[in-house]
């Protein structure tokens, strides 16, 4: 079977197994129980648009999750049916920042493709964070300057509580000779950032705010 689970949708899997597994820690009434696996079950399901009965059969133990343990092996079960992200070589690179001379290429040894809804990475001879992101099924390039905020906050891509940078980018504007400056805050780490994304919305409001 091909993979059908994008990233984010396995991120989302998992922050409901941990739901399931606080309400069964928590919670005695049989019927708060019933009601917590039904709605887990429901979210993971809702979040594909047609499932053949294969694919759903890999989904459908959610609702049996009771302990951590449980939890480890159903996600090991369904992660070989993760997307991973497109792979990146060297041409696509240069291809997306024609104009970053001598730009160092991300490490990408160990990562797992599974695992990231986008590239980002730092470049600390320029100062720069480079992003490589999906948009409207192709990937798209964008880059700017990182300054660490030193406090946390709400991530502009991952809505999650992290340490922050002020991520600015530079566009030409409509007179020529003119430049606009767009910035947003979002994790520093970026892989964090991407273990922290349950939905794209997000993420694709700051491409379209950034670009």
């Amino acid at each position: 079977m091909e993979p059908f689970i994008r990233s984010e949708q396995y991120n989302f899997i998992k922050s409901q197994t941990q739901i399931l597994i606080n309400g069964h820690a928590t919670a005695n009434d049989r019927d708060v129980i019933h009601t917590l696996k039904t709605v887990a079950k429901e979210r993971v399901l809702s979040l594909f648009n047609e499932l053949s009965e294969e694919q759903r059969q890999v989904l459908d133990p959610i609702d049996t999750i009771k302990e951590p343990a449980q939890a480890e092996v159903f996600l090991l079960k369904i992660k070989p049916f993760v997307i991973p992200f497109k792979e990146v070589t060297e041409k696509t690179i240069k291809k997306l920042f024609p104009k970053a001379k001598k730009l160092k290429n991300p490490m990408l040894e160990n990562l797992d493709l599974r695992e990231i809804s986008y590239l980002g990475w730092d470049d600390i001879g320029s100062g720069k964070k480079f992003i490589i992101a999906p948009h409207h099924n192709k990937l798209l390039g964008l880059h700017g300057t990182i300054k660490p905020s030193n406090k946390k906050g709400i991530c502009a891509i991952c809505s999650r509580f992290e340490e922050l940078g002020m991520f600015m980018s530079e566009t030409k504007g409509t007179v020529q000779g003119t430049f606009i400056k767009k910035g947003n805050y979002i994790c520093l780490d970026s892989l964090k950032c991407n273990q922290n994304i349950t939905t794209l919305d997000k993420l694709n409001d700051f491409i379209v705010r950034i670009k």
